[in-house]
């Protein structure tokens, strides 16, 4: 996934006021209905460089679709920026698709608006079962001990990119394996015009999976075990600051970047801007933009020391995005089959190669096509060193909060102001307030 607007903490807390009541999808009697058994609205979520490039994947497939079954797919792709916020209004006037994309770390919490339809054991039977799937991606379709909200459709983890030439011309034989080294090399690499790392500093979300890891690394969490907001512990301060810093005291980020939220910091890799990448899945993304495979190298995101594993070498969140059906839906078994058609190995194949991402279908994930070196990375992360955000109700406001607060952090690091433990810990506290549990 990628950003949400600050505006979903209240509109979280009132789709979960009112989910009872008005359950997005077609029919007005809170539950599925077959009354429109020849349409289908499907919102997508922008996985490629651009709105058109995903048009331009998925048209063919929903054409296949409609060829197959007779139903038509009304395609809309949602930017990241829109989709949180348009899902929340769809929960609560009872106006939106059939189908939708969820980033995977939202599955909790709209999973607790009571909107979607659960993926009980008859539902994925009519799918071809729960086993298909890999454990980790079914690790962030919802809340632990209930039916899922989702069925996994894309899988991605993090991974360090870098420029092949600009590490030779800077003298620099192999990636970094440590934040240390990382800071270290981008500050070889940060000079001509050019810098050492990209980041999405106004994008929430992209915040919110860095600072993750890095609070895993320091052995943090931000919920307690009872589900209760922690953010303002000393591993989570830590992990903030640290984060920032690659900005404000490394300077290995461009002050620039504290404005990106629209991938332009994966448009900046390509065109050389910048010599290093944290990114999910970018492969595709980079070729669309003209760079070739061979230009790049692709390595685990860099721990504190050590290797990449579980707990404080963790380096990735389990990334990925989930399929969804409104659970008042007015054509239920065709949403129902579409989720089929998504799933099927033929299309996981199809559409994972297309976003070089991973197929999370166990079949499909076989294939000779995902045995790349850049998906051997990829899946190695996600089988070892992968954690899932906290599957909490309040999930999505947690991204909000916190990833705004990291946003602003960015915003005073590029005008010059110092970032201090104190200054952190402030924000992190003002996020913490927002929270509902607060």
């Amino acid at each position: 996934m990628r950003s949400i607007r600050a505006a979903a903490v209240g509109a979280v807390t009132l789709s979960l006021a009112l989910a009872a009541s008005a359950c997005g999808g077609g029919s007005s009697n809170g539950g599925g209905s077959n009354d429109s058994p020849k349409t289908l609205t499907y919102w997508a979520s922008n996985q490629g460089a651009s709105i058109e490039v995903d048009k331009k994947v998925l048209q063919p497939e929903l054409d296949k679709f409609e060829k197959q079954t007779g139903i038509k797919v009304k395609l809309e792709v949602v930017p990241w920026s829109d989709l949180l916020n348009r899902i929340l209004t769809a929960t609560t006037s009872g106006q939106g698709p059939d189908v939708l994309n969820i980033g995977n770390t939202w599955s909790a919490s709209l999973q607790a608006t009571g909107a979607l339809l659960p993926w009980d054991a008859k539902n994925f039977a009519k799918i071809g079962g729960r086993d298909r799937f890999v454990d980790s991606a079914l690790g962030s379709t919802g809340a632990e001990g209930k039916d899922p909200s989702a069925v996994p459709l894309y899988s991605m983890a993090y991974a360090l990119y870098y420029n092949k030439k600009m590490f030779a011309e800077a003298g620099i034989d192999q990636p970094p394996a440590t934040w240390a080294e990382l800071a270290a090399d981008g500050k070889k690499l940060s000079k001509d015009g050019k810098w050492g790392l990209g980041a999405e500093g106004s994008n929430p979300s992209e915040n919110i999976h860095h600072v993750f890891v890095f609070a895993q690394q320091h052995g943090a969490d931000f919920f307690t075990a009872d589900g209760k907001p922690d953010f303002t512990s000393d591993g989570v301060v830590t992990a903030v600051k640290q984060y920032v810093d690659l900005m404000a005291k490394d300077k290995v980020i461009a002050p620039g970047n504290a404005e990106y939220a629209q991938n332009q910091s994966v448009s900046d890799f390509a065109k050389g801007k910048t010599a290093m990448l944290l990114w999910q899945s970018a492969s595709a993304n980079l070729k669309s933009q003209g760079m070739s495979e061979d230009d790049y190298g692709i390595a685990p995101v860099p721990v504190q020391s050590g290797t990449p594993g579980t707990g404080a070498q963790v380096n990735s969140m389990v990334a990925g995005i989930n399929l969804a059906v409104f659970k008042n839906t007015d054509n239920l078994d065709g949403a129902t089959k579409f989720v089929k058609f998504m799933t099927s190995d033929a299309e996981q194949k199809i559409l994972n190669t297309a976003y070089s991402s991973i197929p999370p279908v166990k079949t499909a994930q076989t294939d000779g096509a995902f045995n790349t070196p850049a998906n051997a990375v990829l899946k190695d992360t996600l089988a070892k060193s992968a954690a899932a955000l906290p599957q909490v109700a309040d999930e999505s406001q947690f991204e909000t909060a916190v990833g705004t607060a990291v946003k602003g952090l960015f915003a005073d690091a590029a005008a010059g102001r110092a970032i201090t433990t104190d200054s952190v810990k402030a924000a992190l506290e003002k996020a913490q307030q927002q929270m509902p549990a607060a």
